[in-house]
């Protein structure tokens, strides 16, 4: 596989993560993707083909473009 169709692998997990944690999924649910994602991302440190920094960027940029799409709800 290449490195881009790695990485939109591991965006899609954490676009799970994302979803199971914040439209109020299941512990159980976010436990799974939860650890999907963090087997992928380990096995992407072990096999060198990212760095912790790299990863760190993907993870953030998903959380904001996560957080970007979300209706803004005002107390009035």
């Amino acid at each position: 596989m290449k490195n881009e169709e790695l990485m939109t692998t591991l965006k899609d997990l954490l676009g799970q993560v994302l979803d199971a944690r914040f439209t109020g999924g299941t512990r159980a649910d976010l436990a799974r993707v939860h650890g999907y994602a963090d087997g992928y991302m380990r096995a992407l440190l072990d096999a060198g083909v990212a760095d912790q920094k790299a990863l760190l960027s993907v993870v953030s940029e998903q959380r904001q473009q996560y957080l970007d799409q979300v209706p803004v709800y005002s107390a009035a």
